[in-house]
């Protein structure tokens, strides 16, 4: 077993395909999947980084990372964020997407990331903290764009905003992320990371 990293644009077409497939089971789409592989999922502007978790070709866990500069507090930091995190249903409860989302941690740290940022669906929070997040108490992510936004806390959502502070500047920020609403704008493709 093996984590492999490339950027979304350029992961190889047979991991693409086993992607899609088992984003497909975790959130089934109307054209099902047929989705062209050679189409991005994410904005090209959050550089979006694909982690795959393989075994003798076979994908088990996928994630993408994406980044941006936020400003937060008066202060610019470069953010992380996870998104579209999914293990086939054949290798869940395996610990596979957990070694997958604390890896995705560490390669945040290791681009020199000021903080990592995302949202999930409140059950999943647990799961999230055993691969090294913590919640962010109280704080909201907006995502979208200025003149649409999509907030985290909007009527049917049921978020909580996870987080790590990485850099000496993230981290001197940490506690004006608390309580807080997070203009993280991504834009329309990525609404909310």
């Amino acid at each position: 077993m093996q984590i492999v990293s490339f950027p979304e644009v350029a992961t190889p077409a047979a991991l693409r395909v086993q992607v899609r497939e088992i984003q497909e089971q975790a959130w089934p789409s109307a054209s099902g999947s047929d989705a062209a592989v050679d189409t991005p999922t994410h904005d090209p502007a959050l550089r979006p980084l694909s982690m795959l978790l393989v075994d003798e070709g076979t994908v088990l866990a996928a994630l993408d990372i994406l980044c941006k500069e936020i400003v937060h507090a008066g202060r610019r930091l470069s953010a992380g964020g996870l998104s579209t995190v999914v293990t086939s249903k054949q290798a869940r409860g395996r610990g596979h997407g957990r070694q997958l989302v604390a890896a995705a941690r560490e390669r945040m740290i290791a681009q020199s990331l000021d903080l990592g940022l995302f949202t999930c669906d409140r059950p999943l929070q647990a799961f999230y903290e055993s691969a090294g997040w913590r919640v962010l108490p109280g704080a909201v992510l907006i995502g979208g764009t200025p003149q649409a936004p999509f907030p985290s806390d909007q009527p049917g959502f049921d978020k909580v905003t996870m987080a790590d502070f990485f850099s000496t500047a993230g981290r001197q920020a940490q506690e004006s992320f608390h309580h807080s609403r997070i203009e993280l704008y991504p834009g329309e493709i990525d609404k909310l990371w």
